[in-house]
């Protein structure tokens, strides 16, 4: 997760938003290991790219704001992905969208008919490639008090997009 962010980051950030984001966001949330949600590639023994999704009201690492640990209605409201990062040598070769596929098929089976996640900056390009939609521009205040831009993105999981 960090060394995603310290290589990628900077084409998106200035040097104290990506320090910020390398200590907030780019830390595991072990509720997604718990609730067997999280999917990691490894190469060489090492961990090349991870992400997953949860079934808890939790938007992103680093924000508090509104979140808890309530499990999400699949019914009304959507999964929320999460964690993705894919360190700077192992981009674009699929690692990404396949873990999203996995995400999208897994939210499916457990009912959830959306998904949704926040995405950092350098993320966009994918998510849009895999079908997500922005539904706004915000600002993400960390806990140190720096601000990262960031977009509010969803897609349904029966939408186009997922590399099938």
């Amino acid at each position: 997760m960090r060394a995603s962010v310290a290589e990628l980051f900077p084409a998106y950030y200035d040097a104290r938003q990506v320090a910020s984001a390398a200590a907030h966001i780019a830390i595991l949330d072990l509720a997604l290991i718990e609730d067997g949600t999280y999917y990691v590639h490894e190469a060489g023994g090492e961990i090349v790219a991870c992400g997953g999704w949860s079934r808890r009201n939790k938007l992103f690492n680093g924000s508090a704001a509104g979140a808890d640990e309530r499990l999400l209605d699949p019914a009304t409201e959507p999964a929320r992905i999460r964690a993705m990062f894919v360190r700077a040598d192992w981009t674009r070769r699929g690692l990404g969208r396949a873990i999203l596929t996995s995400c999208v098929d897994a939210a499916r089976a457990e009912g959830f008919t959306r998904l949704a996640l926040m995405a950092t900056l350098p993320g966009v390009p994918l998510y849009k490639s895999f079908g997500f939609t922005e539904v706004e521009a915000v600002e993400l205040p960390m806990p140190d008090g720096v601000v990262l831009g960031g977009v509010a993105m969803e897609r349904s999981v029966d939408q186009i997009g997922d590399a099938r």
